[in-house]
């Protein structure tokens, strides 16, 4: 076999060449096209003349935060790679100092590029006949970086990171660039904030949170050696394996460059050697599966939050680019939801279903004057692990699982979710247009136990002939009924005689106005101008709703008018800590605008206090209400509406007082036709009243301001 080894002449020669070498790729970074080509170089010249003189660095993707309204309970994060950017004050001195002996001893000697390295590499690769020594300085490590998490295609981040002649004459020549440009300490700084430290870790605080689970200013000195190790192979490296023997050398060998630099002392070096590798490794919450610890009860919430944030054209043209920016671009979210309601919410709707039962049982609870949404509970984990859960409802697919007690479906509202039957509660939509109308609250008509109405409808339980012919859930009902009296005892033929007299369509414009959305094709015909003025039965809530939806409307009511779009947040901050803005104004603000005037809503509101027991200011209720147990419970100023659909599939009640607004339903997701039945029929209105009742505990019992003369009689 013939020894490939260089002779005593050889090394020689090899020496003055690396020499040359080294002159010239410093020549030609420092004169980019005449020095090689001068010198007959010429693919080197070719190859430098198609590279940038400037380092385009685009901002790495960084982690999003999200957090309950006090800015300081986490919910959860957003990220495709975990990193957060930290100035070099908030980081440990040691990883500096460990970074700098482990990677490049002569950082602060070259300027970018290290020719005694370069010469170095050149001959261990000659005698060793292939690639077996770099020569990449710290500078020349972060080019590559910056190139890597510019990259937006496969191709380019191969040219980022392949081993080839160009690459590395690209990043010497960048790495010139940056010297010029940056200080020492500011390129550490962005080294240390870009380089992996595996476990999808990217920069040194998440390194520091990912191994130890503390800040990266708290490093102590083996700690910072042990996380400066791995930057060469995180995977060679990992301490996280049972075996530790290779993690435990690299980390020793750091801590003997720091000695050999003068960057600690030797009994430094003696006790930081004798530690043993104690981890304290964390997971870092990630999307809305993993909503922080205790709180994953707050998934439904985050859930919908996700999904207002791909709505809104601020983050992006496209669905894909606002999520994108949603994992990459480190923003800071205070949202809006309040973990002391949420708390008592959810142990309401457990009190009354738990999650093993296949009815689902919801509540959400919004700021009237924002639309900010505080709380969304439902008897449900927002969870992906649905291997154990129950049986479907419905006998004809008990082969099927149902989605209790883990599920991911938006229960509450947001996403594709296709909502429930409200029931009565849609009376409050006819209420509001006949007072829209200039009808007064007094306004009167005999509301027999069955009504011929004027809406034509196929044959069905509910006809007479070719009318529909609704009636009353009570014989007792019949009789001479006001809008107090129709909305407290939810007298439907009373309110289908007060839809035809201001017009369906006017109802189901309202509806509109009030942010409902329609989701199935039936509804969506029904709700077009030529069919709307027919839709008799949506006075009686046929149509589907989310409770979002629904409990916005009555919050609207409660604002007097002024309807708000619903809202998961109160603040959104980009990186650099201002806040995001879209056409002038921040994104998280209350968008807001009045669909009705406050004579009208305080007029509907007069008509709500009948349901709750509470009573109206103006008129007379007319005998009990259906949810007397509302004001009852709370003791102050509150109004609000059932909602009972056909055969008691659904049970709905929606509450509010000047302050808050909340909306709670008992429903099967899984299978609409299951009857909820007597025993459930009420829990929705319990829930709402303690809710309310704990949530505004030490607040002022504010009072509703009767509405005018004009709409009273």
């Amino acid at each position: 076999m013939t020894d490939r080894r260089p002779t005593a002449a050889g090394r020689v020669a090899l020496l003055i060449r690396a020499g040359l070498i080294a002159g010239l790729v410093i020549a030609g970074l420092a004169y980019p096209f005449t020095a090689l080509a001068g010198m007959g170089i010429k693919a080197g010249s070719d190859a430098l003349e198609d590279m940038p003189e400037r380092l385009t660095e685009t901002p790495a993707a960084q982690t999003t935060y999200v957090y309950a309204n006090d800015g300081r309970t986490p919910l959860t994060m957003f990220y495709e790679e975990y990193r957060r950017q930290v100035p070099l004050k908030d980081m440990s001195p040691y990883i500096a100092q460990a970074i700098v002996a482990s990677e490049d001893t002569r950082f602060y000697e070259h300027h970018g590029v290290d020719v005694k390295g370069v010469a170095r590499a050149f001959v261990a690769n000659q005698q060793a006949g292939g690639v077996s020594q770099g020569a990449s300085t710290l500078t020349m490590q972060y080019v590559r970086m910056a190139l890597r998490d510019s990259a937006r295609t496969p191709k380019q981040a191969l040219e980022a990171t392949e081993q080839t002649t160009t690459r590395k004459l690209r990043e010497m020549r960048l790495a010139v660039e940056v010297e010029q440009r940056l200080s020492k300490q500011e390129i550490l700084q962005r080294y240390l904030n870009a380089a992996y430290f595996g476990h999808r870790a990217y920069g040194i605080y998440a390194a520091s949170e990912v191994f130890f689970s503390k800040p990266a200013r708290d490093l102590t000195l083996n700690e910072a050696a042990l996380l400066a190790g791995l930057v060469k192979a995180p995977s060679a490296y990992d301490p996280a394996i049972r075996d530790q023997e290779a993690a435990l050398q690299r980390r020793n060998y750091v801590i003997d460059q720091m000695l050999k630099i003068g960057s600690i002392t030797a009994a430094q070096a003696t006790s930081a050697k004798s530690a043993r590798i104690k981890l304290r490794l964390s997971t870092p919450p990630n999307d809305c599966v993993s909503v922080s610890g205790r709180h994953n009860d707050w998934g439904f919430f985050c859930d919908y939050f996700k999904n207002w944030w791909k709505e809104q054209p601020a983050f992006g043209r496209t669905v894909q680019d606002r999520e994108e920016k949603l994992r990459r671009g480190g923003y800071r979210v205070v949202t809006s939801i309040d973990p002391r309601i949420q708390g008592y919410a959810m142990s309401h709707v457990l009190d009354k279903e738990s999650r093993n039962s296949p009815f689902a049982h919801g509540q959400v609870v919004i700021q009237p004057g924002t639309g900010r949404i505080v709380s969304m509970a439902v008897n449900r984990r927002y969870s992906l692990q649905q291997d154990n859960n129950g049986r479907h409802s419905d006998r004809s697919q008990r082969d099927v699982r149902g989605n209790y007690p883990n599920t991911v479906n938006p229960l509450l509202g947001g996403g594709a979710m296709a909502g429930y039957q409200a029931g009565s509660t849609f009376k409050i939509f006819t209420l509001l247009a006949a007072l829209q109308a200039g009808l007064p609250l007094s306004t009167s008509f005999y509301a027999p136990e069955r009504f011929v109405s004027k809406y034509i409808t196929a044959p069905g339980p509910a006809t007479c002939g070719t009318k529909w012919c609704p009636k009353n859930s009570s014989k007792s009902m019949t009789g001479n009924q006001t809008m107090w009296s129709g909305f407290g005892k939810s007298v439907n033929t009373y309110f289908v005689q007060l839809e035809q007299r201001v017009g369906a369509e006017k109802a189901v414009a309202m509806a509109e106005k009030l942010g409902l959305r329609w989701r199935t094709a039936v509804d969506r015909k029904l709700a077009t101008p030529e069919h709307a003025s027919g839709w008799g039965a949506f006075t009686l809530g046929v149509s589907d709703a989310t409770p979002v939806e629904i409990a916005n409307v009555f919050a609207t009511v409660a604002a007097e008018g002024n309807y708000c779009e619903p809202l998961p947040v109160l603040s959104i901050r980009g990186p650099n800590g201002k806040e995001a803005t879209y056409q002038g104004r921040p994104v998280a603000a209350p968008r807001c605008h009045r669909v009705f005037s406050q004579d009208v809503a305080r007029a509907a509101t007069d008509a709500a206090r009948c349901p709750t027991g509470y009573g109206s200011a103006r008129g007379s209720c007319g005998g009990r209400g259906t949810s007397e147990m509302v004001y009852g419970t709370m003791r102050r100023p509150v109004a609000g509406k059932s909602g009972t659909t056909d055969k008691n599939k659904t049970a709905w009640f929606s509450g509010y007082t000047p302050q808050l607004a909340a909306s709670a339903f008992v429903a099967d997701p899984d299978n609409p036709e299951h009857n909820v039945g007597k025993g459930r029929s009420t829990i929705s209105k319990y829930t709402v009243a303690q809710t309310l009742r704990d949530a505004l505990k030490g607040q002022p019992k504010l009072k509703f301001t009767p509405p005018s003369d004009k709409l009273t009689w």
